[in-house]
């Protein structure tokens, strides 16, 4: 068999064997070798070592796709000095994602315009990175999902999908004021995850202004319960960025305008 042949002939055994690493590099690494004496054995390791790290690589972008993440949202273009003092704190261990392997939850807090849902999304991305399962979702979409499996009689398969994700960030719960039958089902998942699963939640409504979602007295306190008995509170305080941004971008009064 010729050396071209033989080539062939491992790439697509390699192939066969789903390492694409090893098909794309091992001519490149054989050529290495032989220029720096390498063993067998460090050959090997070499095309081990980039199958992994490749390997890796690809899952995390299947998470960062599925996950629904805002792409602009890291924590590289989160403004740090925006945040409180004690959020500043606190983001360092919750991108280390040890609250995830806990199933606790994090519960952010604040006005509108305060850097919720950015510290939310940036917090996700990196826990994508270290290889976790995330999902974004805008509170109304979820509610959405929720009901319409309810009605296709699919609600349990439904949260089981959801179940296969380590974290759920809930977005903006407290813009949509639920019906009864929206409660129902968002008090549902919320019950789910107690204790098994991570959620993060973003609001602008105080706990005690949770009657306005869930309605009934018993059905907020409930959740309340569920949400705090293993969570971490941020609290989102100082101007709006988005209030400042406008004012910053208003058009000049006509005195202004030179």
């Amino acid at each position: 068999m010729s050396a071209t042949a033989a080539t062939a002939s491992l790439s697509v055994l390699l192939r066969a064997l789903k390492l694409p690493s090893f098909v794309a590099h091992h001519e490149e690494v054989g050529l290495q070798a032989e220029r720096r004496g390498w063993s067998f054995g460090d050959s090997l390791r070499r095309l081990v070592e980039l199958e992994l790290s490749e390997r890796e690589q690809r899952k995390v972008e299947r998470l960062q796709k599925g996950s629904g993440l805002p792409g602009e949202k890291t924590l590289a273009t989160l403004d740090l000095e925006r945040l409180p003092s004690k959020v500043r704190r606190q983001l360092p261990t919750l991108c280390e994602g040890g609250f995830v392997e806990r199933a606790e939850n994090v519960l952010a807090f604040g006005l509108p315009g305060r850097g919720k849902t950015h510290t939310a999304c940036a917090i996700g991305h990196e826990l994508v990175k270290r290889g976790h399962r995330v999902l974004f979702t805008l509170a109304f979409r979820l509610v959405q999902r929720l009901l319409i499996a309810k009605r296709d009689l699919e609600l349990e398969r439904h949260l089981r999908q959801l179940d296969r994700f380590d974290l759920v960030i809930v977005d903006d719960i407290g813009y949509v004021q639920q019906s009864r039958e929206e409660m129902e089902v968002l008090f549902t998942f919320l019950s789910e995850r107690y204790e098994r699963r991570s959620l993060m939640i973003t609001s602008n409504l105080v706990f005690s202004q949770w009657d306005k979602i869930f309605k009934d007295p018993m059905t907020t306190a409930a959740a309340i319960d569920r949400l705090v008995h293993h969570s971490i509170i941020l609290e989102l305080t100082g101007p709006s960025r988005r209030a400042e941004e406008a004012k910053g971008h208003s058009m000049p009064t006509e005195q202004e305008t030179p």
